[in-house]
């Protein structure tokens, strides 16, 4: 235990002390927090000991998606959002389901072992976008704001609504709602998702942001403490939320959400230092995705599995975004440029959690193929993410 500490502390400080010249770097992020929990773990040198269960990273990746989700929202700047909703409207209600019919077509064709239900929760276990690893793109001011705040609000709410639908093709699965309408049953699972989750979030934001902006005029709260309310209260949300059975993604991404909006004047203050909180949690998380999940199954990738993984982050993703926007006033590079951008991370890690639990006979494929497209999203978002950035910037100037 005190060797894994050790390694964790030390790769938190030299992170931290060269954080913003590996930003600046294809370099950074989870690429760097996975590849050093594979070199120090059972693939590479084995120096971490780690042990840690399903539902140990099932936890750290909730809470650190959790806060990510509460921070990110809570800076998304409303007034561009309200002019641009139109954009993440269009990638939920039109991209969404495309990205999970075409994944399941992908899926019926590849793995001839997997029912078709089995093909549909592989399907809806990529079609989030990860708002950690995207965290590159939607806070780099040379991307348009529109795109931008599009992307956002898109990582932030996928997850939140896939849970229904996994829900949904897991009690198909195990015949658990055998006697039950399928239709009624997914309209009960995405109302009670979604309306116990925006209930939670704007009732505990609302009751919190009054409580902070009283005590702030009072002075009542110390530098020391300033850092810590947006964390409790984001993780409040989640934990509230998952206990009446709603969406804990949505609550914190529509608690985040009215925050920024309502704590203008002290929001800059106590989100700052929970952004760290959430940075350190990310850390963590990855380098345990790299050393206890990735070092044991990328010697279980198949062909099959690589080629999946391939066109859930290419044509899956892209060609629902590009159709469900056509017509805007977007241009073709924009377009594109959001299909690329649609990273998997800390959500399909937990619906992985989730089906693993489920004894599925095609559980080993499906885990495996979401391992796999994970490990190449982080290193083809993370290695792309600078770089594409400023060839659209580029472009725009140069048009503009």
């Amino acid at each position: 235990m005190y060797t894994d500490l050790a390694i964790f502390a030390a790769i938190v400080f030299l992170y931290s002390i060269a954080s913003g010249g590996l930003e600046r770097t294809p370099f950074n992020g989870a690429i760097v927090y996975t590849a050093v929990g594979l070199a120090f773990g059972s693939l590479g040198l084995g120096l971490f000991s780690l042990d840690v269960s399903a539902e140990g990273l099932n936890t750290l990746a909730e809470l650190t998606l959790a806060l990510v989700l509460f921070t990110d929202a809570a800076n998304a700047d409303l007034a561009v959002l309200k002019k641009s909703f139109h954009i993440p409207q269009r990638l939920l209600l039109i991209g969404l389901p495309l990205t999970i019919l075409l994944g399941f077509g992908a899926g019926v064709l590849l793995f001839g072992g997997l029912t078709l239900v089995e093909a549909a929760i592989l399907a809806t276990m990529l079609a989030p976008t990860d708002a950690a690893l995207g965290k590159a793109v939607v806070s780099n001011e040379s991307v348009p704001d529109n795109i931008r705040q599009g992307l956002n609000v898109e990582s932030g709410l996928n997850d939140g609504i896939c849970v229904p639908i996994l829900f949904l093709f897991l009690a198909i699965a195990t015949e658990s709602n055998a006697q039950a309408s399928t239709t009624a049953l997914a309209l009960t699972l995405v109302a009670q998702q979604i309306g116990i989750g925006v209930a939670v979030g704007v009732g505990l934001t609302l009751i919190s942001a009054w409580l902070l902006k009283r005590s702030t005029e009072r002075g009542w709260i110390s530098e020391s403490w300033r850092q810590l309310p947006v964390v409790a209260l984001s993780l409040a949300c989640f934990a509230v939320a998952q206990q009446l059975g709603g969406s804990g993604f949505i609550a914190c991404f529509s608690g985040g959400l009215l925050f920024g909006g309502i704590a203008k004047k002290q929001k800059e203050a106590f989100l700052l230092a929970a952004e760290g909180t959430g940075d350190t949690l990310a850390l963590i998380t990855w380098v345990v995705f790299g050393g206890a999940v990735v070092g044991q199954a990328i010697g279980h990738f198949s062909w099959q599995v690589v080629l999946y993984a391939v066109l859930s982050l290419t044509i899956v993703r892209i060609l629902p975004v590009f159709l469900s926007l056509a017509g805007m006033k977007l241009r073709t590079d924009e377009k594109l440029f959001m299909g690329w951008f649609g990273p998997r991370g800390l959500a399909s890690i937990v619906f992985a959690v989730i089906v693993t639990d489920g004894h599925l006979p095609g559980g080993g494929p499906i885990t495996m193929t979401v391992v796999c497209t994970i490990v190449l999203s982080i290193v083809g978002h993370g290695l792309s993410a600078n770089s594409f950035v400023a060839v659209l910037a580029s472009r725009i100037k140069r048009s503009g």
